[in-house]
């Protein structure tokens, strides 16, 4: 990327790719829903819907026992349903306007706890939309009848026939990585290599050592030599429901003597064109707001896109830290910028210029096993250490 600022995350992989059976059969390319499947149980579920292209998802009405999902630019033929699984009674898939719509009949109490977007990756051909649904907490047992008399014992001596609940699945941190350009956008050039090459290995090194905890689920906007528009790669964190967007980059300019890492991110002046990237209406669904002033869902809005600045601004602090620890850095490291990428809302953003690969030292180090390996290995202490800040403050 170029330094003088030119404009510019998987959940479950194994889980969601292969160990959920489907009672829906793969159908041809072009008929929108591939496959329908399920896992977990009647605490948890996750419902998967394969498809054949990416989706936006919009909550048009959650019912006590039904959810209707609307999904824009979803081509159906037909109708399609099924029975489901674990807290999912029954869906239903078919034609609506501009779209797709997705009905599913629910436990009662059940609710969708989040639901997202995956790209093609990790060998998955095909998109995925996921939702997670939980079952309600507290949710009571039926009363215990009295052989003799078929009426209700007192609550004092009935005896719960329920079974013991399971303690819910924490799920982990979600980290979408953007490795910056590819396919017909190469980037910057070094001597030797493109940008776009640069950031893909350092995407794929930062996915895998950060998997390797065991705490946190990964996503990638691309993992191959493909272009993603920005506005995608912002939707793509926004679907996962993201924890942190980290974009990396390798940085160009004029001298070839200039050489240092650096972070970016949003400027004030440019929050203005969150809805570059972000539908206002859907915004509002997700506030919880049926119905919604939109002069509320707005003060809503700027409120959420204060408090993300502040926790971008924070882990940037603590990604310069880290990195300074392994590479040299610019002399003003931390710089702010109107980059589409960091356009999201909701979703802590940071964007990280790994060097310059128009320096021949850094352009080494970018490329180099070794001295990229310790990059990256900085990059995830520092995730490490935000997560580890944050879950320090809502303990208080």
């Amino acid at each position: 990327m170029n330094g003088w600022v030119r404009s510019c995350a998987v959940v479950f992989a194994g889980f969601i790719a292969g160990s959920m059976a489907g009672p829906l059969p793969v159908t041809a390319a072009g008929q929108g829903v591939l496959r329908v499947r399920f896992g977990g149980d009647r605490v948890e579920t996750r419902m998967v819907l394969d498809l054949d292209k990416a989706v936006s998802g919009k909550l048009i009405s959650d019912s006590a026992s039904e959810l209707v999902i609307g999904l824009s630019d979803l081509s159906v033929q037909s109708a399609q349903a099924g029975d489901g699984e674990g807290l999912v009674k029954s869906w239903t898939v078919d034609r609506a306007a501009g779209g797709a719509r997705l009905a599913l009949n629910l436990a009662p109490g059940a609710k969708v706890s989040r639901r997202f977007l995956l790209p093609p990756a990790d060998g998955v051909a095909h998109y995925r939309y996921v939702l997670d649904i939980k079952a309600a907490d507290g949710s009571e047992a039926p009363p215990v009848v009295s052989l003799t008399s078929g009426k209700p014992l007192p609550k004092a001596i009935a005896v719960s026939t329920a079974p013991i609940k399971a303690p819910p699945i924490r799920f982990k941190k979600v980290i979408v990585v953007d490795a910056g350009h590819g396919g017909r956008d190469p980037g910057a050039l070094g001597a030797s290599v493109q940008e776009k090459e640069v950031t893909l290995a350092a995407a794929k090194a930062l996915k895998a050592r950060l998997e390797k905890t065991g705490r946190f689920e990964v996503v990638l906007t691309r993992n191959s030599d493909v272009y993603v528009p920005l506005d995608q790669r912002v939707q793509i964190a926004r679907r996962a429901d993201a924890d942190l967007f980290i974009s990396l980059h390798a940085d160009s300019g004029p001298d070839s003597t200039t050489r240092g890492a650096s972070v970016y991110t949003l400027a004030d002046r440019a929050a203005g064109r969150v809805n570059e990237v972000v539908d206002p209406d859907d915004w509002l669904m997700k506030a919880n707001a049926p119905g919604r002033d939109r002069a509320i869902g707005q003060i809503l809005l700027d409120l959420s896109q204060r408090a993300t600045k502040n926790r971008s601004a924070t882990f940037a602090e603590m990604l310069i830290e880290k990195v300074g620890e392994e590479r040299p850095l610019l002399r003003r490291s931390h710089r702010e910028a109107g980059l589409m990428v960091l356009l999201a809302p909701d979703v802590p953003a940071v964007l990280l210029e790994m060097g310059f690969i128009t320096n021949s030292a850094d352009e080494k180090a970018l490329t180099h096993d070794a001295t990229r390996k310790r990059v990256v290995d900085a990059v995830g202490r520092s995730i490490e250490a935000y997560f580890a800040r944050e879950t320090r403050i809502a303990s208080r």
